[in-house]
C-alpha cells in the first residue's frame, strides 16, 4: 500500500482523500529539514506547500519516493532537475489559486493608486490628513500584463471590468488568445514604454528573473505604478528603490520579495510602496481548493498512473490512464527486449505507432519504451527520467504515427541504431490488453513475454530444431515454448525459446557453440 507524507500545513480534508483512496498518510507539518532527510525513505509520495525544500540531498535519500506533490503553482522550493535525475514526478495545481492571486493583485492596485493603507495608518492615529491622500482614477488608464497565462488573464478579465485598458506581454502569448481573452499583444519594450500601470504574472526563470530591471524601469513612462505578486526576483529591487527615489516610479504594490520570509527589505523604507507578507494563495477557497487538488492528483498517480499537472513529465488523464496502461506495458517490454541485447553505443531511438496505437497519447509510451531500454544498464531509469536520461546520452529519439491499414489491430515498432548498426522489435496487444511480439529484426515470430527467454539468431538448416532441444535437455533445462521465425529466401533464422527456470553463462555459451548458432541471449521480462 502506497505511503505518503504531508510535511506541510494542508486541510485535513487532504488526509481523508489519501485514505479514501487507499493510501498511508503521516500528518507532518513543521518537520525540520533534518528530520525529514531522516524518514523520508520510508514515503512513495510527499505532499509539500511552500515550507519544505525538496533538494537534490533529499531526493537521494528518498528511495522510495514516486512523486511530490505542490499545493499552489509556485516550484522554486522544489529542485526539479534533481527530481527528475531520481525519476520523481513533481506536481502542482496551478489554477488553484488563480482567482485568490488576480483577486489580490486588484486589491493592491487599487490599495496602492487610493494609498489605503497609508490613509488607515494615519486616520486610527487620530489624524484627519484628507488632503493628503490625493489618489489616482484606474478608470481609462493603461495596465501592462507581464505575464497572459491563467492568472494574468484573470487580472485582464476584472481590469476590463473596471473599465481599464489592457496590454499584455507573454512570449507564449498567441494573437487567437490575446483576443480570446480581450487585451492588445505587445512586445515588452512597447509595454513599458505605455503602461500606466505594470502587473506581473510570470514564473521566476533565467529568462524573467530580474525582468524589471533598471534598464526597464528607465523605459517606463514616469509616474508608472507597479505590481507583483508573483515571485520575488522578477524586481531588481535596488533599482526600483532608486525610480521612486527620483520620482520615476510613483509608487509599488509588493506581495513577494527576492528573499522571504522579508523582514528587512529596502523597500520597506519607502512611503509610496504597500507590501503584504505573501498572500496572494492565503484565502480560505484557494487553501482548500489546492489541498484537496494535489490530494486527489497524487491519489490518482500512487493508485492509477494518471498524470495530472506535471511539471516534468506528459500529463495522463484519469480517463487515458487505463487506456494507455496496456500500450505502456507493451512499451516498455519492447524496451527491455533491445536493452537486454548488447548495443553499445546507441545513438538513436525510433518508435512508430500503427493501428489504434496512431491515434493514443504517445508521450507515456514513449516514456515507457525509453525506460524499458535503458533500465536493464540504468536501474535508476525509470518513466520520469528516461527522456531526460536519453538526452543527456545524446540518443536522438523520434516518432512517427502512420494512418494507414496494418496487418494488426494495432502496432509498435522500435528500432534502434548503434554503433554496430541496428536492431529492431515490433510488438502488437492481442486482446486489447496482452503485449505479444510479433517480429524481431524484419523477421516474422510470435511470442508473449515470458519471464525466462532465450533469443537465438541462428541459420535454418535442418537438425537446428533437436540439436537444440537435446542440449537443453541434457542440461535438465524445460522447454515451455519454441517459436521460430524465417527470413523469407535466406536461411537468416531467429528463435524464441521460453524456458522454465534462469540460465546462466555457462548454459549461454554451450549454446553458442551449436554450429547453426549465430548468437544467442538470455532474456527477462517482469509486466
Amino acid at each position: 500500500m502506497p505511503k505518503v507524507l504531508i510535511s506541510d500545513k494542508l486541510s485535513t480534508e487532504a488526509i481523508s482523500i489519501f485514505e479514501s483512496a487507499g493510501i498511508n498518510v503521516d500528518f507532518k507539518p513543521g518537520l525540520s529539514a533534518e528530520e525529514l532527510k531522516q524518514i523520508i525513505h520510508n514515503y512513495d509520495g510527499l505532499a509539500i506547500r511552500s515550507a519544505t525544500k525538496v533538494t537534490a540531498e533529499l531526493l537521494a535519500l528518498a528511495r522510495n519516493l514516486k512523486v511530490v506533490g505542490r499545493a499552489g503553482i509556485g516550484v522554486d522550493n522544489v529542485d526539479i532537475s534533481a527530481a527528475t535525475a531520481s525519476g520523481v514526478l513533481v506536481m502542482n495545481t496551478p489554477f488553484g489559486n488563480a482567482i485568490t492571486t488576480a483577486e489580490h493583485a486588484i486589491a493592491m492596485m487599487l490599495s496602492l493608486t487610493r494609498q489605503i493603507p497609508h490613509a488607515h495608518i494615519s486616520t486610527i492615529s487620530n489624524k484627519w490628513e484628507k488632503s493628503k491622500f490625493m489618489g489616482t482614477e484606474i478608470t481609462s488608464k493603461k495596465l501592462g500584463i507581464i505575464g497572459c497565462g491563467n492568472i494574468g488573464a484573470i487580472v485582464a478579465n476584472r481590469a476590463l471590468g473596471l473599465k481599464m485598458r489592457v496590454i499584455g506581454y507573454d512570449p507564449y502569448l498567441t494573437n487567437e488568445r490575446a483576443k480570446e481573452i480581450g487585451i492588445e499583444k505587445v512586445e515588452l519594450d512597447d509595454l513599458l514604454i505605455q503602461a500606466d500601470f505594470i502587473t506581473l504574472h510570470t514564473p521566476l526563470t533565467d529568462s524573467t528573473k530580474n525582468i524589471i530591471s533598471a534598464d526597464a524601469l528607465n523605459k517606463t513612462k514616469k509616474g508608472v505604478q507597479i505590481i507583483n505578486c508573483a515571485r520575488g526576483g522578477l524586481i531588481d529591487e535596488l533599482a526600483l528603490f532608486a525610480a521612486l527615489e527620483t520620482g520615476h516610479v510613483a509608487g509599488a504594490a509588493l506581495d513577494v520579495f527576492e528573499k522571504e520570509p522579508a523582514k528587512e527589505n529596502i523597500l520597506f523604507k519607502h512611503p509610496n510602496v504597500i507590501v503584504t507578507p505573501h498572500l496572494g494563495a492565503s484565502t480560505i477557497e484557494a487553501q482548500e481548493k489546492v489541498a484537496l487538488q494535489i490530494a486527489n492528483q497524487m491519489a490518482e498517480y500512487l493508485q492509477h498512473g494518471a498524470i495530472t499537472n506535471a511539471l516534468n513529465m506528459a500529463s495522463v488523464t484519469a480517463e487515458e490512464a487505463p487506456i494507455l496502461k496496456p500500450y505502456m506495458t507493451l512499451g516498455k517490454l519492447l524496451g527491455g527486449f533491445l536493452g537486454q541485447v548488447n548495443m553499445d553505443g546507441l545513438a538513436a531511438v525510433q518508435i512508430e505507432f500503427d493501428g489504434k496505437s496512431a491515434k493514443i497519447n504517445e508521450s507515456p509510451v514513449v516514456s515507457s519504451i525509453l525506460a524499458g531500454l535503458l533500465s536493464p544498464k540504468l536501474d535508476s531509469a525509470n518513466l520520469v527520467n528516461a527522456a531526460a536520461i536519453a538526452s543527456s546520452k545524446g540518443i536522438a529519439v523520434s516518432t512517427v504515427k502512420h494512418d494507414r491499414r496494418c496487418d494488426y489491430e494495432t502496432m509498435i515498432r522500435v528500432s534502434a541504431s548503434y554503433k554496430g548498426g541496428e536492431r529492431s522489435i515490433v510488438g502488437t496487444l492481442v486482446g486489447g490488453n496482452k503485449p505479444r511480439i510479433i517480429e524481431v529484426q524484419g523477421i516474422s515470430v510470435e511470442s508473449d513475454f515470458p519471464s525466462d527467454l532465450l533469443y537465438v539468431r541462428n541459420f535454418d538448416r535442418p537438425g537446428f530444431i533437436g540439436a537444440m532441444g537435446s542440449l537443453l535437455g541434457q542440461l535438465e533445462i524445460n522447454i515451455a515454448t519454441f517459436h521460430l521465425g524465417r527470413k523469407s529466401g535466406t536461411e537468416e533464422a531467429i528463435a524464441l525459446i521460453e524456458v522454465d527456470g534462469q540460465i546462466d553463462q555457462s548454459v549461454l555459451a554451450k549454446v553458442r557453440e551449436l554450429p547453426q548458432v549465430v548468437r544467442a541471449d538470455y532474456l527477462q521480462f517482469s509486466s
